[in-house]
């Protein structure tokens, strides 16, 4: 070698050995930073949702449908903005690849350099941080409250959904590598289980979207509005007399009866 440190004090070697692993660390992070900025971008794309206004004149402004919209004019549309992209769908594929991209990198490389034979470091760092996030990363959050102070999951049902396939994920990996073929992975189970990971994504955006039974599990009296108060007693009741939040949220046509009914008390 051009270099041979092995000759070199151990401290000194460990000093510098540590002061490089810092060095990389700081390089991991800037790239990581500059990729999840990136898909920040990418989620927070919106587009336009234009509702319906009618053409009568009244007090110097155009009605929608079913009230008044100071300042518009009649050629001139009202216009919601609404993301494109679903937050469990994001979370669960961009951000999570965001995140993950250091320790995939890791297992990828030591993978490759060990004549595709796992090494000691690339699974165990991936199912380490999985556990680390499922288990010690959600006891913090809850014991970190102070006394009397309260939070709640927003999609509980989501929450519910990636836990259980979480630890089956840890079930799966223990069967495969312990009984069907123990120290080996086949194709057939690589395949397998990364076919899981879009199954994953369907269930919990069916979670999210309300299209399985897992609602049961929040009483519907506990349910909150996301959009925060509304002003005014006629507002409070008519969101109380109708039904336009589904589950906590609203989808784009309950969007668009929302504003329109909401409209009717400027």
């Amino acid at each position: 070698p051009i270099l041979d440190e092995r000759s070199w004090n151990l401290t000194f070697r460990a000093i510098i050995y540590l002061l490089a692993l810092f060095y990389f660390f700081l390089g991991v992070a800037i790239v990581t930073d500059v990729f999840m900025s990136s898909i920040e971008v990418i989620t927070s794309t919106t587009r336009k949702v234009y509702l319906a206004k009618t053409k009568t004149k009244k007090n110097g402004s155009y009605n929608s449908v079913g009230g008044v919209v100071a300042g518009l004019r009649e050629d001139e549309p009202e216009v919601v903005e609404v993301r494109v992209w679903n937050d469990t769908v994001a979370n669960l594929t961009l951000m999570a690849l965001g995140t993950s991209a250091p320790e995939i990198l890791l297992s990828v490389v030591e993978i490759v350099g060990h004549n595709f034979e796992s090494g000691a470091l690339g699974p165990g760092t991936i199912v380490g941080s999985a556990a680390y996030n499922l288990l010690i990363i959600t006891s913090v959050c809850m014991v970190a409250l102070e006394v009397g102070d309260t939070r709640r999951i927003s999609r509980f049902k989501v929450f519910i959904v990636t836990g259980l396939f979480s630890f089956f994920a840890y079930i799966w990996l223990l069967v495969i590598l312990r009984f069907v073929t123990p120290n080996v992975v086949d194709l057939w189970e690589a395949s397998v289980t990364f076919a899981l990971f879009p199954i994953l994504v369907f269930f919990a955006y069916a979670a999210d979207r309300g299209w399985c039974g897992l609602g049961a599990l929040r009483p519907r009296n506990k349910q909150q509005l996301e959009l925060g108060p509304l002003q005014g007693e006629q507002s409070q009741k008519m969101l109380l007399e109708r039904n336009f939040f589904k589950e906590g949220k609203l989808d784009k046509g309950t969007l668009v009866e929302f504003v329109r009914e909401v409209k009717k008390f400027p």
